[in-house]
């Protein structure tokens, strides 16, 4: 038996899926460019993907999706794909089911300007509101006073819905490391983040330490969204204060941002970003043999690739290329140039008692897998 964890190239943007050995499935945002159903790419067509993947599972639905902020480049072309609960036009037609929605408060309590009424993230935010109000199939990340206040004004209680809301620093119940064999650990947003912050979206998204257990070994995935480098470094401070620093360890780390400097630092650097003290601490938490997976376009280290303003930044490359070695990791990945960067596919990880393996998708019909030795237990 073993847990997967598989990352989709879709450009600069997100989508990720965690499969666990009891066959229960998690689903980290979500993005579709319609383009790639006509076979137009180099992007893979995740809808077609998804629905195959369910198909041969038997399954029309995911026990969580979670989206880790409301960007399009994490929802994009989402409300035609899923089932959403609070309105008939979002229903039927082949639609697939979210028993479990995973969001940050914020994504809750956002609004939108009236031309943005139409955008995606406004019907999340509808979907959400729904289910909070029905007080079933959410879970709510953080509870600021603004949650506070919207619930109140919707005739309900914090107190009410406590049951739906995980805090940073505490265990999402939903999973339990010894029925599931996972369990997700809250990082971020923390309620400064949603009551004191202008951001709603990067400042305040989700991230997580997953943590994977097999054969009573453990196994640690950071999986970090649209964060900066201010936000990682509130995160370091916290789990320092209540002694969770075990948290920040990592065998595979989901690179924020599609690579952006902005992850690191506040200068790009001319030719490597230099991370600040903070984010510094969780580059060297990578335990021996890790994996670092960058989703986004290729990263090149040309004039132009340095210059871009627009992640992915080779400059960021650099660094975190620099941490793993210092770390002993096994490699730096970027979704969208696996296996090349004509036709990229999954990147697919899996997770079992000899630790963290690579496997890549072989010409003949052998996999080849990249492994590293198992950790000792704990």
């Amino acid at each position: 038996m073993e847990h997967r964890i598989i990352f989709y190239p879709v450009g600069n943007g997100d989508t990720s899926q965690i499969i666990l050995s009891n066959g229960k499935r998690i689903l980290m945002d979500y993005r579709h460019q319609k383009k790639t159903e006509d076979g137009t790419g180099p992007e893979i067509d995740l809808r077609s993907r998804l629905r195959k993947e369910l198909k041969d599972a038997g399954r029309d639905y995911f026990d969580v999706v979670a989206f880790t902020h409301g960007d399009k480049d994490h929802i994009e072309n989402s409300t035609e794909f899923f089932e959403l609960q609070h309105a008939d036009k979002y229903q039927g037609e082949g639609r697939i089911k979210i028993r479990t929605l995973w969001v940050p408060a914020a994504m809750v309590l956002e609004t939108g300007t009236n031309d943005e009424q139409s955008s995606e993230f406004v019907f999340w935010r509808q979907e959400a509101r729904y289910r909070l109000k029905e007080g079933k199939g959410i879970r709510v990340f953080s509870k600021p006073d603004k949650l506070k206040g919207w619930l109140e004004e919707n005739g309900l209680t914090l107190e009410s819905r406590r049951h739906l809301i995980t805090d940073a620093g505490q265990l999402a119940p939903d999973f339990k490391v010894d029925v599931d064999g996972v369990e997700f650990f809250c990082h971020s947003p923390f309620i400064k983040h949603v009551d004191e912050g202008d951001d709603l979206r990067n400042d305040a998204s989700l991230i997580f330490n997953v943590r994977l257990r097999q054969d009573g070994k453990d196994y640690d995935y950071l999986a970090v969204g649209d964060s900066t480098w201010e936000v990682l470094g509130d995160i370091v401070e916290a789990t320092k204060v209540h002694d969770n620093m075990d948290r920040l360890a990592w065998d595979l780390y989901n690179i924020p941002h599609h690579c952006s400097y902005k992850a690191l630092s506040d200068d790009k650097g001319e030719t490597e970003t230099v991370p600040k003290d903070g984010v510094k601490e969780i580059l060297l938490a990578g335990k021996a043999g890790a994996y670092l997976v960058s989703s986004s376009f290729p990263i090149l280290d040309t004039k132009e690739g340095r210059e871009q303003a627009l992640p992915p930044h080779i400059q960021a490359k650099k660094c975190y290329e620099t941490y793993r070695k210092k770390t002993s990791g096994a490699k730096f990945l970027v979704t969208m140039e696996e296996p090349n960067g004509t036709k990229p596919e999954p990147l697919e990880f899996k997770v079992d008692s000899m630790g963290v393996s690579l496997v890549r998708t072989a010409t003949s019909a052998a996999a080849i897998l990249t492994s590293r030795p198992a950790p000792r237990a704990g």
